[in-house]
């Protein structure tokens, strides 16, 4: 006689051996794990979509903080245009950005030329032409290094005290309180701290410059080179040119000092937290745009160079 017995959901098994077998397999089929190729698929399509969206809104977060620093920065515009500032409001910022910052300067601009003489030295004078130094490093201050490192300089100094001042008063609500009295912040609070760095930067870059030239010679005078020579080589190779561009340069990283670091302010969140993102955003932004102007203030001014004077030089 056969004996029959019921395993749940009507399962029917006709020995005790069968019965084991069955039970066994239930168990590893429990056990093992079961994978749902529609369901992986759809997750990670899902995470794709996500990732994209993701993307998306920091673009656009990034185009719309775009336009409001245009829109910042007409603002100012206009107030310059239309309403010179107070010298009360200026004079602060004028002994701010150019009295305090040129013990900076002038340290940065005299080791600068020294390590450029140190550097360019034993190259010159192992062909020979030791006293060709002295116009590739002062041809070199005057164009490039000068302009930068100062401009470097007043990012770091200037640009983060800027940012850092403004999104205080933000903070604190002094921002709010001028537009209740009527006032425009943008007029009383932006437009001199514009052009304190938009007038002094190029004086402080000439200082650079001038230390820079000075510490260089010194250098080269210890090497023993020969002081005459020097300066002949310097004066046949840099121009009046190069002077100018080294000033167009300053003055154009002074502007866009001035106008990131106090939009930045502007947009400062609220806390200590926000106030210190603020400023080293506006820094490191500053430092970007300074390189990114350098590269196409050389292109554009030497493509005036060639057209008013037809001439080229490896030195432009």
């Amino acid at each position: 006689m056969t004996n029959t017995h019921r395993l749940g959901r009507g399962l029917c098994v006709t020995d005790a051996g069968q019965a084991t077998h069955v039970i066994g397999a239930a168990l590893e089929s429990a056990a093992s794990p079961v994978y749902d190729t529609r369901g992986s698929a759809w997750e990670v399509r899902v995470a794709i979509a996500g990732s994209i969206a993701k993307l998306g809104a920091a673009v656009a977060d990034r185009v719309a903080e775009l336009g409001q620093f245009a829109l910042f920065t007409t603002r100012m515009v206009r107030w310059i245009a239309t309403d010179a500032t107070r010298w009360r409001l200026l004079r602060p910022q004028l002994y701010e950005v150019g009295v305090r910052s040129l013990p900076v300067i002038l340290m940065t601009g005299a080791f600068v030329g020294m390590v450029l003489a140190v550097q360019s030295y034993r190259q010159f004078e192992a062909i020979g032409r030791a006293a060709w130094s002295g116009a590739v490093i002062n041809l070199s201050v005057v164009k490039e290094i000068g302009p930068v490192l100062a401009g470097v300089m007043i990012a770091g100094r200037v640009g983060g005290a800027l940012a850092a001042g403004l999104g205080t008063m933000k903070v604190t609500e002094q921002i709010d309180a001028l537009r209740a009295m009527g006032a425009d912040p943008v007029r009383y609070l932006v437009v001199p701290r514009f052009l304190a760095c938009f007038l002094l930067i190029p004086f402080l870059t000439v200082y650079c410059d001038f230390v820079g030239i000075v510490g260089g010679y010194f250098v080269a005078w210890g090497y023993g080179v020969d002081s005459h020579e020097y300066w002949r080589h310097s004066a046949e190779v840099i121009e009046n040119w190069d002077l100018f561009a080294g000033v167009v340069k300053s003055a154009s990283f002074g502007a866009a000092i001035a106008l990131i670091s106090c939009f930045k302010g502007f947009q400062s969140r609220q806390g200590a937290e926000g106030v210190g993102r603020a400023a080293t955003e506006a820094f490191v932004i500053s430092f970007i745009a300074i390189l990114i102007l350098d590269l196409f203030l050389v292109l554009l001014l030497r493509g005036l160079y060639d057209a008013i004077w037809g001439e080229f030089t490896i030195f432009l």
